[in-house]
């Protein structure tokens, strides 16, 4: 039987803010990591390459998965279940040497990931809706405020002198810790079940879908290749090209944990509406402009836009009646998830053909697309 627990909106919120941050301080763990675990397992750049494959492919392969178990066993079981094996992993990911088994551990980290990621957003729907009010980017932003802290956590015991095992084992000592806080006030039930467990995004939900999958796709940029172009095109120094992305990161979450006021006062189209046209001028200021400076201001202008794409388009798949929730937050956070496999791919691609800056000019179009696109959502 379900236990008996005494339940408060204002609680409800604060432990679905715990998740969004536990979800971003576990996922950011691992990439402070990589270059120990490319050096203990001796292999070059192509083989890590398909190793951090495993990880997208892992949450995808969860996440409709998460939604049908979710709507099943509710929010709060499926969570407390899916961080069990995020926090015996993150250890495994600082000792493991051998590249299968590293491409196992990774796949079940990625695994535990995509269904954390679904069911807190299924969480924070319901949550967001029962309030009245907007609540959805605030909650991306604790994921946001979490994957700085991760990083910085690691970052800074590494730096200090633990071990790579101690270092892991401290972050799953606090993930454990903030579960626990929060666990007792998570949602007992999910979104009602009623119609197919798993089904083909259509409709709206494909239409919310895609847009996330170029959102994704501009934020996969920014990490994967935001540093390339400041050394390749604009000529910085290699030590300082980690700037862009810590500019991008840091006004995405700036953005992300004042959006909701935004939202609340500008609605979901003109934020999409704005938030398309701010990041595509970002990009075309990047590539138009051959300035370090300015490249930076535009990877700000980027994390600006697209702070409060996605947590608006979370919203709007909460108010459709097209599919389920169960159903749909998973095939948009799929679609999502496979803008940011397809990212670095995709750019890799178009610049091998023309140049990076055509890659990025190509996604500044698309943006414009989404933000012209907002002004079709009727949810």
């Amino acid at each position: 039987m379900e236990p008996v627990i005494s339940r408060t909106p204002r609680l409800e919120q604060r432990s679905t803010r715990i998740v969004f941050f536990i979800a971003g301080f576990g996922m950011a763990g691992w990439a402070p990591l990589v270059p120990f675990a490319k050096a203990r397992a001796g292999i070059g750049d192509g083989a890590l390459g398909l190793l951090l494959l495993c990880l997208g492919v892992g949450s995808i392969a969860t996440m409709s998965l998460a939604g049908a178990l979710a709507a099943r066993f509710g929010c709060r079981r499926v969570v407390i279940v899916s961080a069990v094996p995020l926090c015996l992993t993150l250890p495994l990911l600082a000792t493991v040497s051998s590249p299968a088994l590293l491409a196992a551990v990774l796949l079940v980290f990625g695994a535990s990931l995509g269904s954390i990621d679904v069911t807190m957003n299924i969480q924070a729907i319901i949550v967001e809706r029962a309030s009245g009010r907007s609540m959805m980017s605030g909650f991306h932003g604790l994921f946001s405020l979490g994957g700085i802290a991760g990083a910085a956590c690691i970052a800074a015991l590494l730096g200090a002198g633990a071990s790579p095992l101690a270092a892991t084992l401290c972050v799953a000592g606090s993930i454990v810790v903030a579960l626990a806080t929060a666990a007792p006030h998570l949602l007992p039930r999910g979104s009602k079940r009623e119609g197919p467990a798993f089904a083909v995004p259509h409709g709206v939900v494909l239409f919310i879908g895609v847009l996330c999958l170029v959102a994704f796709l501009a934020e996969g940029a920014m990490l994967d290749w935001s540093a390339v172009f400041l050394t390749s095109v604009d000529g910085m120094a290699t030590a300082y090209a980690g700037l862009g992305y810590a500019v991008f990161s840091l006004t995405m979450t700036i953005g992300r944990l004042t959006g909701d006021r935004i939202v609340q006062r500008f609605g979901n189209t003109n934020i999409i509406a704005f938030g398309g046209t701010c990041a595509a001028a970002g990009f075309a200021l990047a590539t138009l402009v051959p300035s370090w400076q300015l490249t930076l201001v535009g990877y700000g202008l980027i994390g600006t836009g697209c702070s409060n794409i996605v947590p608006v388009l979370y919203t709007s798949v909460g108010r459709q009646t097209v599919m389920p929730e169960h159903v749909a937050v998973p095939a948009i956070t799929t679609l999502g998830y496979a803008g940011i496999l397809a990212g670095p791919a995709f750019i890799g691609f178009v610049a091998h053909m023309a140049s990076l800056s055509a890659a990025f000019l190509i996604l500044a179009i698309l943006l414009l697309g989404v933000a012209m696109s907002g002004r079709l959502m009727r949810v």
